[in-house]
């Protein structure tokens, strides 16, 4: 996969809007967040599976360290709603999961693209993490996340700091 197709090459750029549905159902938009906190939006293939699952227990386990740094997490998955709904309840998910079934949003951060897997390929959403400043900017892409258990993020979390050293934030 070249850089054209993980979202690198968005870096440096506005982050495309989208709209997602919050914990009691009612529309929000990534641009309300604007001028107010820090973004980390994650794409992930699908609830329940056992990277996305060891990927959400990460971040959750860590939400506290983010939200006491202004940072929100936002998951965005092709799941339905319904799906979202019962994962962050099973999981303990703290923070926002957007649901993107016709892969509308994956196409705009262009995580959507070309897999593979045991010798098969096929088109589907790519792990990958974007970190949006204040101002709605893309300032660093994680193109192919691994989620360790245990591991957590650091380097997530120490792109930001290093942002704001930067003077992106």
């Amino acid at each position: 996969m070249n850089a054209d197709e993980t979202g690198v090459q968005l870096e440096n750029s506005m982050a495309p809007d989208f709209s997602l549905l919050d914990l009691d159902g009612k529309t929000i938009k990534l641009s309300d967040f604007r001028g107010k906190k820090k973004i980390v939006v994650y794409f992930y293939p699908k609830d329940f599976t056992p990277g996305c699952t060891t990927e959400a227990r990460e971040f959750s386990r860590e939400y506290g360290k983010y939200k006491d740094a202004n940072i929100e997490i936002i998951g965005v998955s092709p799941d339905k709603w319904e799906s979202h709904k019962k994962f962050r309840q099973e999981m303990k998910i703290p923070y926002l999961l957007g649901s993107d079934p016709q892969n509308e949003i994956s196409k705009k951060y262009r995580a959507y693209g070309l897999k593979s897997y045991m010798g098969r390929e096929y088109m589907g959403v790519n792990r990958s993490t974007f970190l949006i400043d204040k101002n709605g900017k893309i300032v660093k892409v994680f193109p192919k996340v691994k989620p360790v258990a245990g591991k957590g993020f650091p380097e997530v979390f120490e792109a930001f700091s290093q942002s704001e050293e930067k003077g992106d934030t």
